[in-house]
């Protein structure tokens, strides 16, 4: 096993050595679970599609991911293992992606636990499962994209506190970027190339698209730039501030 894999492992058996991970996911199926049943209304609908559980999704993980990316490298920072860790025989893109993938592969298996809402639909109805997965997919690329920032934000600080605000903060600018809220709030004289810009760059208009079974290849690729933009910001702010 490589240091990359290595620290991936180490990474995500931290999460399960405390009870992190576990108020983690229990926190997340039962916040899902009212957000689609209760604001959703999905019995109320009577469609057999998950639109009501993917929906809430973006503002879901606006506040469940930064929990678990705050701790990525600020208390590392905070207790001094980050000097510790920069010395060993290890590449700071292996230590960078090997925390990023571990608290992905929490998000992910957070994420999974839900099947029993898609088996739910599948007893009432007749969905189509390709959409369903497709929204699986988005959703989970899109928590990586929440997680992303987050990394960047916990290496600029040793306040994990801090880097929770931060984040929450750049997600939440993205999120509503895409949202028809700001949009329509735009003044007729600005130009429309502008208002699309903005567009391009919210995460509802590229997860909004995947959820409704259009998986588009600019959609992926936009979240997988996105993750790949903020983990290369992670290895430049920690490189830059491994001296102080």
């Amino acid at each position: 096993m490589g240091n990359l894999g290595i620290i991936f492992w180490r990474e995500l058996m931290s999460y399960f050595a405390t009870p992190l991970a576990y108020i983690f996911i229990v926190i997340f199926l039962i916040t899902n679970g009212i957000f689609t049943f209760e604001l959703g209304g999905f019995y109320l609908r009577g469609q057999a599609d998950l639109l009501p559980f993917f929906s809430f999704h973006p503002w879901l993980y606006l506040f469940m991911v930064p929990a678990i990316a705050m701790t990525l490298w600020a208390d590392e920072r905070k207790t001094g293992t980050i000097e510790l860790l920069l010395t060993l025989p290890v590449k700071l893109r292996d230590a960078v992606l090997g925390k990023f993938l571990a608290a992905w592969a929490l998000t992910g298996l957070a994420l999974a636990l839900t099947f029993p809402i898609w088996i739910t639909v599948n007893y009432l109805g007749d969905p189509d499962n390709g959409v369903i997965f497709a929204a699986y997919l988005g959703s989970w690329f899109m928590a990586g994209s929440y997680l992303a920032i987050g990394s960047c934000m916990s290496a600029s600080t040793k306040n994990s506190v801090i880097a929770f605000i931060l984040t929450v903060s750049i997600c939440f600018l993205f999120v509503i970027m895409g949202s028809p809220i700001l949009l329509n709030a735009f003044p007729d004289f600005v130009p429309q190339f502008f208002v699309d810009a903005i567009s391009a760059m919210g995460f509802l208009t590229h997860f909004d698209s995947i959820a409704k079974g259009v998986l588009d290849i600019r959609d992926i690729l936009f979240f997988a730039v996105f993750i790949g933009a903020w983990l290369l910001a992670s290895a430049i702010v920690i490189e830059m501030k491994k001296a102080n």
